[in-house]
């Protein structure tokens, strides 16, 4: 007598984890930051046009030490003119707000960015 082998569990299909507008954004940003940013806050608000919808971002970074404080600085540099990949997205604009920049023995960089994120259809 043959016994058929035991029947596998059925379990539900894999998902895969997709990541956020925001995400990617920090992502980028950190990139761009050569990985030397540390995110202290990040808020989010949907804004609208007659012709685009998107969300504007605000972000607050902070950069401790003098490698991190140099890399802020070219950061400074080349945020407005930077090429944000981010899929069925544009940013629209990217612009330092705000700068608190200490020099010293411990140098520290802190900035406040805002990015105007557009949807593509």
């Amino acid at each position: 007598m043959q016994l058929d082998p035991p029947a596998k569990p059925h379990l539900p299909p894999r998902r895969r984890y997709r990541r956020s507008c925001a995400e990617r954004l920090r992502e980028e940003l950190q990139t761009l930051a050569k990985g030397h940013a540390d995110f202290i806050a990040h808020a989010e608000r949907n804004w609208a046009s007659v012709t685009f919808a998107g969300a504007r971002h605000r972000i607050d970074l902070s950069f401790k030490g003098d490698e991190a404080v140099a890399a802020g600085e070219e950061f400074i540099a080349f945020l407005p003119e930077h090429e944000f990949s981010l899929p069925k997205r544009l940013v629209a604009d990217a612009t330092v707000t705000s700068v608190d920049h200490r020099i010293g023995a411990d140098p520290r960089l802190a900035l406040q960015v805002e990015l105007l994120v557009l949807e593509e259809d």
